[in-house]
């Protein structure tokens, strides 16, 4: 059932992951892909809601740094 429920959250995952065109959308969606992420591991490690925290962190900052990138001020 776990490997169930990981494969639906990296299916969410890859779908979210192109959302948006402002600094804001980006980092919101890349947040809501880590979080989901780290959820789904979380949950096969026992500890769910820290997965998702670290996750949603990470996934922030990625979708930030990669707005940035698309922007031209990060190379």
């Amino acid at each position: 059932m776990k490997a169930v429920s990981l494969a639906a959250a990296l299916c969410l995952s890859l779908g979210l992951a192109g959302c948006g065109d402002t600094t804001a959308s980006r980092s919101l969606s890349g947040g809501a892909v880590g979080a989901a992420g780290g959820a789904a591991i979380g949950a096969i490690a026992g500890a769910t809601p820290l997965g998702a925290a670290i996750g949603g962190v990470a996934g922030l900052l990625g979708g930030y740094l990669y707005d940035q990138h698309e922007k031209g001020n990060i190379d």
